[in-house]
């Protein structure tokens, strides 16, 4: 069961594709977050999704907004999508202990070993404002990211 809109967003430490950590509790009242989680990189829906966000990327990332994806491959390969993709914001390897930050978002399949699409607008008191899951084969609409974030 995802984590419900006005619970608090779950502090997690994960790498990067860099090899940086980054936490969510870094953006805590500064920004606020769109927490993106995905299956799997390089499979064709993920990789449409991200270039989709890639290409708004300024309505995702700016100087209120921090764009956090997240899926349980190790950062290796995140760093791998992520350079023949030619995404500008980090992902997260969710890739040990694995599943972790998934499953406390409520969005790990256990049966796939993977998250599923699970999105959530988190503002910057650490409150989740939005949050929305899809199917494994099934692309989210960046216009509701959008509009959730234009209600905080």
């Amino acid at each position: 069961m995802p984590l419900p809109e006005g619970a608090p967003a779950k502090d997690f430490a994960l790498p990067d594709q860099h090899g940086r950590t980054v936490r969510l509790a870094d953006f805590a009242g500064a920004k606020h977050v769109v927490l993106m989680f995905f299956p799997f990189a390089f499979t064709s829906v993920c990789t449409g999704e991200l270039q989709a966000v890639q290409a708004e990327l300024p309505s995702f990332q700016n100087d209120d907004v921090q764009l956090l994806a997240v899926s349980c491959d190790s950062m290796h390969a995140l760093r791998a999508f992520s350079d023949a993709q030619g995404l500008d914001f980090p992902l997260l390897s969710d890739f040990w202990p694995h599943g972790t930050a998934s499953r406390a978002y409520g969005v790990f399949a256990e049966d796939k070993g993977c998250a599923v699409r699970g999105t959530f607008v988190i503002d910057k008191h650490g409150t989740i404002r939005w949050t929305v899951v899809n199917g494994l084969p099934d692309a989210r609409d960046l216009q509701d990211y959008a509009k959730a974030l234009q209600a905080l």
